[in-house]
């Protein structure tokens, strides 16, 4: 007897052997998809946790010569409305003197690098030092030595742009990243 007569009943192409083969496979990988999918959305941040990634605020409510503080992601932001006068001495400064060399008309930009409204100044309220909050107008009536805002933890002054002038504070009061929505709506945190 030949070789060839012991495989005549083979067939050419897929057996059922190979359609339970690929059936098998299509269902493991379904099934570890399924099991999968609960432990990777896990690590999305929670619903909470989206909501104070941005806030949206109405700067008409700012009167011009004073700022708010605003919690964003559970931390205060200043928001102030400059005047005329404390736009001009923060332009005329000399940024060589400083510290942390920044000039006025980039702490007003917006997150997409164009130009923002230069009366209204958004920064993180925390000193770069340790961490305190800065007190600035409005509050105790002390501006600090540059007519900014003063940090009564380790006694760095900041001026009317958030620079650092004197003290141990290493850098200038963080800029977060915002946009304008409207004339008076701005959205931090973009």
């Amino acid at each position: 007897m030949s070789d060839t007569s012991l495989n005549s009943t083979h067939e050419d192409g897929p057996t059922r052997r190979d359609m339970i083969h690929v059936a098998t496979g299509a269902m493991m990988v379904g099934g570890g998809a399924m099991v999968a999918w609960p432990l990777v959305h896990q690590m999305n941040p929670a619903a909470d946790t989206l909501a104070m990634a941005s806030i949206e605020f109405d700067l008409a409510t700012v009167p011009e010569g004073s700022q708010v503080k605003v919690m964003w992601r559970g931390s205060p932001v200043f928001i102030r409305h400059r005047t005329a006068a404390e736009i001009e001495q923060a332009n005329k400064d000399d940024t060589a003197t400083l510290r942390d060399p920044e000039a006025n008309a980039n702490r007003t930009k917006q997150a997409d690098g164009s130009d923002g409204k230069a009366q209204y100044l958004i920064m993180e309220a925390s000193c770069t030092h340790a961490g305190c909050i800065p007190v600035g107008v409005g509050e105790n009536g002390y501006l600090g030595a540059f007519g900014g805002w003063f940090c009564p933890c380790h006694g760095s002054h900041y001026d009317t742009a958030g620079r650092i002038r004197q003290g141990p504070a290493p850098l200038n009061l963080i800029v977060p990243k915002y946009v304008y929505l409207s004339d008076t709506v701005v959205k931090i945190g973009v």
